[in-house]
């Protein structure tokens, strides 16, 4: 029709590429920051799955504390990112951290904090004797626990007491498809998993009311260096013996380019959907839709 065939065509969004009315090139214009001038903490910060929400919560205007207990990675990320990034030293297992940690946020970020992300984890160990019930570990399960579980349920409370009073804020904690099937961890490990999902349920429901929403996220298997450790230890169970008394879980060594790919084969190999490889940034852009205003009703 020629009335539709001469009309005006609509001008994308400032946000694209694309062409103005005049089909001239339109010059681009950055995304919105979706978490500008917002405070958040985010335990286990220092690498992995954690570094990538720190960077990508810094890239979209937080100011971000990263809290973990690897000093050296902690402090190198916050300088690498500028001011806006710091660094406080915290064991999410032991409470006075937890609570140092965030009242060190609120007196540098002037009372405030918009967002707590509970991301500081352990596997446990791999080896075929620590994965098999017949030789349960009292010892190890209730260290796993602790990091895990008792992290996130410390980590709730005291973002809660910094968040209730403003009666806005967002928790989220990061669990894991260990949360949702069996068969695919260590019992300490699945357990703790499915702890933080029913402590975010509950916790949700009651910190709802003081304008608090509680969320986590479960992902599927991603290359960080503690994944990969896991698997050293899975194939050299000799060596991880005889190494019971260090902590495993801490003791990571940044992984071979071969050994991420060897890694994400096989975690291509187990996933339902084909194509795509599951990385830490697919995870930090989840942790961000739900730390920000865009999610304001989950």
């Amino acid at each position: 029709r020629p009335e539709i065939a001469h009309a005006p065509q609509p001008v994308m969004s400032p946000s694209h590429h694309g062409w103005d009315g005049n089909g001239a090139a339109a010059v681009p214009t950055p995304m919105p920051k979706r978490l500008d001038g917002k405070v958040a903490i985010v335990t286990g910060g220092a690498r992995g799955i954690g570094e990538a929400i720190v960077r990508l919560f810094a890239k979209h205007g937080a100011r971000v504390v990263i809290a973990d207990i690897d000093d050296a990675a902690g402090e190198a990320l916050a300088s690498a990112l500028g001011p806006q990034v710091s660094f406080v030293r915290c064991d999410v297992s032991v409470e006075d951290d937890v609570r140092r940690a965030v009242d060190w946020a609120l007196s540098r970020h002037g009372g405030r904090l918009d967002v707590y992300c509970n991301n500081a984890g352990v596997l446990g160990r791999q080896t075929r004797a620590a994965r098999s019930i017949l030789s349960f570990d009292a010892s190890e399960f209730d260290r796993v626990l602790r990091v895990n579980a008792l992290g996130a349920a410390l980590g709730m409370k005291h973002a809660a007491r910094a968040m209730a009073p403003r009666r806005a804020g967002s928790i989220v904690s990061v669990a894991s498809v260990a949360a949702v099937l069996g068969g695919l961890g260590p019992h300490a490990y699945t357990a703790s998993k499915h702890a933080i999902v029913g402590l975010t349920k509950n916790a949700a429901c009651e910190l709802g009311a003081h304008g608090v929403r509680v969320n986590c996220v479960s992902p599927f298997g991603v290359a960080t260096p503690m994944l990969i450790n896991a698997w050293r230890q899975g194939h050299d169970d000799a060596t991880a013996d005889a190494d019971r008394d260090r902590d495993l879980d801490l003791d990571v060594t940044v992984p071979s380019d071969q050994e991420v790919e060897k890694m994400e084969e096989v975690v291509r190999g187990l996933a339902t959907l084909k194509g795509p490889t599951l990385r830490p940034r697919d995870i930090a852009e989840a942790v961000l839709f739900l730390a920000s205003d865009e999610a304001r009703y989950i």
